[in-house]
């Protein structure tokens, strides 16, 4: 049984920019159909160590991941380690001693885990988490303010507050362990972490990945996990669907054609999930997904095999 962990929501993270300001949906510049990306077989390995004053029997065994922004780490504690944390995170330990923990887009350059045995002794590891260059594009117009009416607010509401308690459900699942496959390849037509600069002005930045393969082409699930959200007609993301992977992080996908799985159901690494379309405010057919473990938003190309 997973311990006990917080979850945690923000608009962005499913929307994208899109949603408001026009960024990312499948009309932005498309780049090759499956593109080389180095980071995401850049595996860092940091070898257990032990503190001055700790026992050798406390510390991580293993540890792993892409130390990056938007990236991640999984890692196994020792016998001793009954409680570990990253900043002020305080991380899930499985039976098998397994934990898992990520970076935010705009996470600092620097991290620590903190490991407690039982009586109190402590060790802290030390984590260089590497910066990235972003796709950041500058437009000479003014930034629309995204305001929206009461009337459409009223309607909008339930849809968030659904969203919100989605990615606030707690499962056992144990997808965060596996190494993901691709929900379905196609044209990349939008990157994480886009952004546009509005006249010196920061729009919000693209918080998943947008394939677009086609109209109703199917996509199947990253990594198991189970379905804590399928929603239906969202004004935003049209047909939606949140699964989550166990210990904080959750896949959210967007625009679906159809749906193929309901709200509570346990799915399979690879079963078909649903087919991709352009429901709700998309610019064309595309499956966007986004990734989040607690309120930290990570890039998907992070966790796929380079493709080749």
């Amino acid at each position: 049984m997973m311990r006990a962990l917080t979850g945690g929501l923000c608009l962005l993270a499913i929307l994208g920019a899109g949603a408001f300001a026009g960024l990312g949906g499948a009309g932005v510049a498309a780049e090759a159909r499956i593109p080389s990306n180095p980071l995401a077989n850049t595996i860092a390995s940091v070898p257990a160590t032990t503190g001055e004053n700790a026992d050798e029997k406390l510390g991580v065994s293993t540890l792993h991941g892409n130390f990056t922004q938007g990236g991640w780490l999984r890692g196994t504690v020792t016998a001793d380690t009954v409680s570990i944390t990253l900043a002020d995170e305080k991380l899930p330990i499985d039976d098998d001693g397994q934990f898992f923990a990520a970076f935010d887009r705009d996470a600092g350059t620097q991290a620590q885990l903190t490991l407690t045995d039982g009586v109190g002794s402590s060790q802290v590891k030390a984590l260089s988490v590497a910066p990235r260059k972003w796709q950041i594009e500058h437009v000479n117009v003014a930034r629309r303010s995204g305001g929206t009416s009461e009337a459409w607010w009223k309607k909008r509401e339930p849809e968030w507050n659904a969203i919100q308690n989605a990615r606030a459900k707690k499962t056992d699942a144990d997808g965060y362990q596996q190494d993901f496959i691709w929900p379905v390849k196609g044209r990349i037509s939008g990157r994480f972490g886009a952004q546009r600069i509005y006249r010196g002005d920061p729009g919000s930045y693209h918080s998943g990945l947008d394939i677009a393969p086609g109209e109703g082409k199917p996509f199947v699930a990253p990594a198991n996990g189970v379905v804590v959200l399928a929603a239906k007609g969202f004004s935003l993301e049209g047909n939606l669907l949140i699964i989550d992977h166990g210990s904080g992080l959750n896949s959210a996908f967007l625009h679906a054609q159809s749906l193929t799985v309901s709200q509570d159901d346990t799915v399979k690494q690879g079963e078909l999930l649903g087919r991709v379309g352009s429901s709700g405010r998309a610019t064309g057919p595309h499956l966007h997904w986004s990734l989040k473990w607690r309120n930290a938003r990570l890039d998907p190309l992070l966790f796929l095999p380079d493709a080749k």
